[in-house]
């Protein structure tokens, strides 16, 4: 699974013009892309880490200030165009597999408090928002921990 968190100060996503859902206030977009191997583990556990994370004002959490959060499923975040000028859309799961783990991270953060809107799955959407920061993060639910760090030399 791999998540996009923006920080907002206001979005709103769309379908055929209609607001669908909707930041009430300042809080995260949150772009969810599912591949084959992910399990609702893996999206309790990357919801987790969302509401957690602590990237709002004074380096508190969404958790912390009760922070609303507007999710997307995003298929497109697992594409690969390492080869040619075409995407590839191979690593993405199709909608069957991914739509109940989009609707299981959403689960999770509302079973941990947080208040959830959400865009619609499948669907051809518009979505606008004020980035603050602007802050974007990327979570990969498959990336390896970065190396630590050597020593400082003396």
């Amino acid at each position: 699974m791999r998540v996009v968190v923006q920080r907002a100060s206001a979005a709103t996503v769309r379908v055929a013009g209609e607001v669908v859902g909707a930041l009430p206030g300042p809080g995260l977009v949150v772009l969810v892309g599912v591949t084959h191997t992910d399990t609702p583990a893996v999206a309790a556990k990357l919801a987790d880490k969302v509401w957690r994370l602590r990237i709002l004002a004074e380096e508190r959490s969404a958790s912390d200030l009760n922070a609303p959060l507007l999710v997307v499923s995003q298929f497109t975040l697992y594409a690969d165009t390492r080869k040619g000028r075409r995407p590839s859309w191979s690593a993405a799961a199709p909608g069957p597999v991914s739509e109940p783990l989009v609707a299981a991270f959403v689960a999770a953060l509302r079973a941990a408090g947080a208040t959830v809107e959400t865009g619609r799955f499948g669907a051809e959407m518009a979505v606008e928002l004020v980035n603050d920061g602007p802050v974007t993060l990327i979570l990969d639910a498959d990336a390896e921990p970065a190396p630590p760090k050597p020593p400082a030399a003396d």
